[in-house]
């Protein structure tokens, strides 16, 4: 009896350690915590970073994306401050990462797993949806002509022969191409191309959003839009197709709230008022 006590105990003390040790390897299927015991904010979001909302967008687009190093994030504009309230409704934080448009609106940025997000005053169509899920519209655009107010040109029809930029794989370019099917098209990655090449004369207008088009025109009196077109477009938010269900629903939710409550108007109007 007593030479079998020692073994029992044995037997106990390592069915113990088996229970704990089972613990420890059970844990890391566990949803991540913070201190106190609480989940990480987001992480029934599938987020890239947890706690964080990752935002992708094409840098510079004034006045929805800008780069500004005084803002936490190193960026602001429209899109950047409305996401930025929605990630705080979301207790989230903000980051932001400047990437080529062209694959963010093809989604091919999104499904790689880059970002949670895409904002980048990217309209909604049929196209990008067959791609892309879209959050609810947050902003109603039009398109424009920009063109030197020397030029001569003052209207589309003018614009025959001439060098016309637009942004690759916008609705801005979609609409030159059927619009104005004798001008020269001069594709360039993003508006920070843009402007720069119609100040040094390599092209002779930009037909891209009138907002864009419209910082350009209060910032240097020698251009000006000429025309704006009504295109009935809508912007939306990006995600991966089919993969960020629950972040999107919890977009959808925070921006209704945001819109309810005046802070969106709030928003929108430091930026648009002079429209």
């Amino acid at each position: 009896m007593s030479r079998r006590t020692p073994l029992l105990l044995g037997l106990a003390f390592a069915a113990a350690a088996s229970l704990t040790l089972a613990g420890c390897a059970g844990s890391g299927d566990a949803p991540s915590e913070v201190p106190g015991g609480t989940p990480a904010a987001g992480d029934d979001y599938g987020l890239v970073t947890a706690g964080t909302l990752t935002v992708c967008s094409d840098v510079p687009y004034p006045p929805f994306e800008v780069e500004d190093p005084s803002a936490e994030t190193g960026y602001s504009g429209f899109d950047i401050d409305l996401l930025g309230a929605i990630a705080e409704k979301l207790g989230l934080k903000l980051s932001v990462q400047d990437v080529g448009f062209d694959a963010l609106q093809s989604g091919v940025t999104l499904v790689s797993g880059t970002c949670d997000v895409g904002a980048s005053a990217m309209t909604i169509t049929d196209e990008r949806k067959a791609n892309i899920d879209f959050s609810d519209p947050y902003y109603d655009s039009l398109q424009s002509l920009l063109v030197r107010t020397d030029s001569g040109i003052k209207s589309i029809k003018d614009l025959d022969g001439k060098n016309v930029g637009v942004q690759q794989g916008t609705t801005g370019e979609s609409y030159a191409t059927e619009n104005a099917p004798g001008a020269q098209l001069v594709q360039y990655p993003s508006d920070g191309e843009l402007w720069p090449a119609i100040q040094a004369g390599q092209i002779d207008a930009i037909l891209q959003d009138q907002p864009v088009n419209l910082e350009h025109e209060k910032a240097d009196k020698s251009y000006k839009i000429v025309e704006t077109y009504n295109t009935d477009e809508q912007y939306g938010f990006a995600f991966a197709k089919g993969e960020k269900e629950a972040l999107l629903t919890a977009v959808n939710g925070a921006l209704k709230e945001l819109r309810d409550s005046g802070e969106y108007q709030t928003i929108y109007d430091s930026y648009f008022t002079a429209e």
